[in-house]
């Protein structure tokens, strides 16, 4: 018997300094059972990111949405779709290979990548000349101590305050709060 998702619930209320975008995100994430809660976070942490784009993208006449997860490798972790349909921004997080990135940015207008993974910098190194002429990749680099510090914030019910200034996100619960500056590599 195949064992199912586990459902979390996220309030996430956004306050993007940089880029004058704030709200509030009713969210729902399903974890695949082989989903670690780092990978799930490091997913909701590239939602925050990238909420701004409602605004300055889609002039708020979009959909940002989680894509289906681990369990349908054809979908974007996150996407965000105007309201013609068309793929605005593919997100991926972990270490994707380079075919499905390739595939992506000719799907999406903007394909980004969220690496968190202790080996992440051995992964760049193997793969960063096979997407050096992909002109609508980014790859940013999540350090691997903020990454699994995010683990602890993870709750079935989630109630977060992601606060973005000077290109690093602070998450917070009200208790803890996980500082990320993520370091773009492509």
């Amino acid at each position: 018997m195949a064992l199912k998702s586990t459902i979390f619930k996220a309030g996430l209320a956004i306050a993007d300094i940089d880029h004058g975008y704030y709200a509030d995100h009713a969210l729902t994430l399903a974890r695949h059972p082989s989903e670690t809660d780092e990978r799930m976070m490091i997913r909701l942490v590239a939602l925050a990111l990238n909420a701004h784009q409602l605004q300055t993208v889609c002039g708020g006449d979009g959909t940002l949405a989680f894509g289906a997860g681990l369990s349908s490798p054809d979908e974007p972790d996150v996407a965000l779709t105007d309201f013609t349909g068309q793929t605005r921004l593919w997100v991926e997080v972990g270490q994707p290979e380079d075919k499905p990135l390739v595939k992506a940015c000719g799907k999406a207008d903007q394909v980004m990548v969220y690496c968190f993974h202790h080996a992440a910098e051995v992964w760049w190194r193997g793969i960063e000349n096979k997407l050096s002429r992909l002109d609508r990749l980014q790859v940013w680099r999540v350090p691997t101590e903020a990454a699994q510090a995010l683990s602890g914030l993870a709750q079935r019910s989630m109630q977060l305050q992601a606060t973005i200034q000077e290109g690093a996100l602070m998450m917070s619960d009200g208790k803890t709060t996980v500082d990320i500056e993520p370091l773009r590599w492509k």
